[in-house]
């Protein structure tokens, strides 16, 4: 139980795309149709037992109209400390913008959480005659990226740029040549999401992102994808305030630990020929596959260009490598719900069920999966050029 007059711990997923409004009109245009507001808030919560969510395609104009209907009917309430309370979850209404001034190489998606609905709507009205369609999501600002830090910071809101080493649209990955300052206000910059192919101790490599927090965050495109990253946070209550607190670890306030796919899961960790997606060496002049020298570049070696000689180190929280259930070989939706049956959401059968419980509803190897999947103990064939990694099976035991 969370109690709001000491510290408790909640889990939060902080990227959730909408893939269509209630009357069926596509928003996040690649996010799956049955990725509705309702449905969000009824996987995020009953099944995957996240406290706090962020949906960041809150910008368009029909989001904030049932976001509206839902305060009407009574189902959300306000908090005080900012963030919407729907059913006993935690909503922070965001949005996933694209910027690409004049001192961009490429394209970066940067994502703006707000406190309120009324600040959204304005962050919305503001967005509008900068963009050419408001209603999707992830849509091109025509301005400057200092200009929408500035406009975000003067609505009380937190900037944080996302996915920041993917190889497309991201800061890293295509926005910058070395340095986040070619393009931002460090001062203006809340935390950074280090996206699927990434994790902590790689990150860290970075000496320019030492001052800020790690998020790990789904970027869930359909109902499955919810919490296939997240993190838990020490807060007070589930609330805007308390988590700009966490970001800024003051009062206590923190994330405690970030849990997380292997990097080798991801689907941008190794670098690919851009033609055969066949494991491409960047020191070489061809690929060895297929003769082609056009590549996309791996978040591994972007990483390894960045890196800085005898970078500065600061405590970070535990990078926790978690499989989702979902990837567990053998584990399929009828045995899954079988389990959230009995357990609970994802978040008691992953952090809490004990072996002998999970014995009782699976055979003892899925059981072991389960276990090795909550310690990060399954062997990984590692992701690149837009395709996912593959559990292979769990690791050897040394007994």
């Amino acid at each position: 139980m969370h109690s709001k007059n000491k510290l408790s711990p909640y889990f939060a997923d902080m990227h959730i795309h909408i893939g269509s409004s209630r009357t069926g009109k596509a928003i996040k245009i690649t996010g799956s149709r049955s990725l509705t507001l309702s449905n969000i808030l009824e996987e995020a919560k009953n099944k995957k037992g996240m406290n706090m969510i962020g949906i960041i395609d809150c910008h368009a104009p029909e989001v904030i109209e049932e976001l509206k209907q839902l305060k009407k009917d009574g189902r959300l309430i306000e908090l005080k400390g900012g963030g919407l309370d729907i059913d006993g979850l935690t909503l922070i209404p965001g949005a996933e913008i694209e910027i690409n001034d004049q001192n961009c190489q490429g394209p970066i998606h940067v994502l703006a959480y707000m406190p309120s609905i009324d600040k959204m709507e304005q962050l919305s009205d503001w967005l509008t005659s900068r963009m050419k369609n408001i209603n999707l999501s992830s849509q091109r600002m025509y301005g400057s990226a200092i200009e929408l830090q500035q406009f975000v910071k003067k609505l009380g809101g937190l900037f944080i740029p996302a996915h920041i080493f993917t190889p497309f649209k991201s800061l890293y990955g295509k926005g910058v040549k070395a340095s986040l300052t070619e393009v931002l206000d460090p001062a203006k910059i809340d935390a950074v999401e280090l996206g699927l192919s990434s994790n902590t101790e790689m990150a860290s490599r970075v000496d320019e992102l030492t001052p800020f927090t790690f998020l790990t965050n789904s970027d869930a495109h359909s109902l499955e994808k919810i919490a296939r990253e997240y993190q838990m946070i020490s807060l007070k209550e589930a609330t805007f305030d308390e988590f700009k607190k966490a970001l800024q670890e003051i009062e206590g306030r923190e994330i405690i630990a970030n849990y997380g796919l292997n990097p080798y899961l991801g689907k941008y960790y190794n670098s690919v020929c851009e033609k055969c997606l066949h494991v491409y060496q960047i020191n070489s002049s061809s690929c060895s596959g297929c003769g082609s020298n056009r590549f996309i570049k791996g978040v591994n070696d972007r990483i390894n260009e960045l890196q800085s000689i005898g970078n500065t180190k600061r405590n970070r929280p535990p990078y926790i490598h978690q499989i989702p259930l979902e990837f567990i070989p053998g584990l399929g939706p009828k045995t899954l719900a079988r389990l959230r049956h009995a357990f609970g959401t994802d978040m008691d059968i992953i952090h809490a069920v004990p072996r002998e419980r999970l014995l009782q509803i699976v055979k003892p190897v899925l059981a072991d999966h389960i276990l090795s999947a909550r310690s990060g103990e399954l062997s990984i064939q590692i992701g690149g050029g837009g395709t996912y990694g593959k559990i292979i099976s769990s690791k050897p035991s040394n007994s």
